[in-house]
């Protein structure tokens, strides 16, 4: 992968740092997005530090634009003249919980969750197939397979992210385009949405854990993020269309 461009949406903690860290540590040059100016600027300068600046572009913005999309693209294009792997790790499962969910929250869980990584997608996608080359890997949730107690807008979005991964690696295949999907289960990471369960309710999270994971842990960040930069390389080739479950055993079907 040496050589080759990665962008990773949401890069600046979690999934989305240790997966540039992971492409970085493959050779790849790569760009980094978050909407937080801060820790977007402590993501930059950790992974500069490691693996040399010139081999790092960070761009702050919000992802789920469409104008946003097309700037960052358009600065990756500049500098390195191609783009080979999209990570459209966009969204957040913060939300109501229950049926009673008014309009307003299902818009904008739907456009953080799905309508987000789609728009970039669509930024990506000229590049690709003028190409022929190019691997996607859209970041989805356990949530989106399975009916779970997380906010029902999140996971009908992780759903459609599903569904549309799985429709469009059928559309774009004739161009050697690959699109693939993660479903990651609970991962814990520092400023993450499992780190705040665990410090308000530590008991309940706990037990959670125990009883419906068979493995009786959380996942690290770099878990998925080996398995995002397996799907998005050469040896991942003959993969498209899949969705691949890393959750510790917790969901129940195939």
């Amino acid at each position: 992968m040496a050589g080759r461009v990665a962008l990773v949406a949401g890069s600046s903690r979690g999934i989305g740092l240790a997966t540039a860290q992971a492409f970085l540590s493959e050779g790849c040059l790569t760009a980094i997005t978050g909407r937080d100016p801060d820790a977007l600027g402590v993501a930059r300068q950790a992974l500069g530090r490691e693996f040399g600046p010139d081999r790092l572009l960070a761009y702050e913005g919000d992802l789920r634009r469409s104008d946003v999309g097309a700037a960052v693209v358009s600065a990756i294009v500049e500098r390195w003249g191609r783009l080979d792997y999209l990570v459209a790790n966009v969204g957040s499962g913060q939300g109501p919980v229950g049926w009673d969910v008014h309009d307003e929250d299902w818009q904008q869980l739907i456009e953080t969750n799905f309508l987000g990584s789609s728009r970039l997608v669509q930024q990506v996608l000229p590049l690709m197939i003028d190409a022929r080359r190019g691997s996607i890997v859209l970041v989805a949730s356990i949530v989106g397979l399975e009916g779970t107690d997380a906010p029902m807008p999140y996971s009908a979005a992780k759903a459609a992210l599903v569904n549309y991964s799985k429709n469009l690696a059928r559309t774009v295949g004739q161009h050697d385009v690959r699109v693939n999907c993660v479903a990651p289960g609970n991962i814990l990471f520092p400023g993450g949405s499992w780190e705040r369960h665990l410090s308000k309710r530590p008991d309940e999270v706990q037990r959670m854990i125990a009883e419906d994971v068979p493995l009786r842990r959380f996942g690290r960040p770099d878990e998925i993020a080996d398995l995002i930069v397996f799907l998005s390389s050469d040896r991942a080739g003959f993969m498209t269309g899949a969705c691949v479950v890393a959750d510790g055993g917790q969901t129940h079907g195939f």
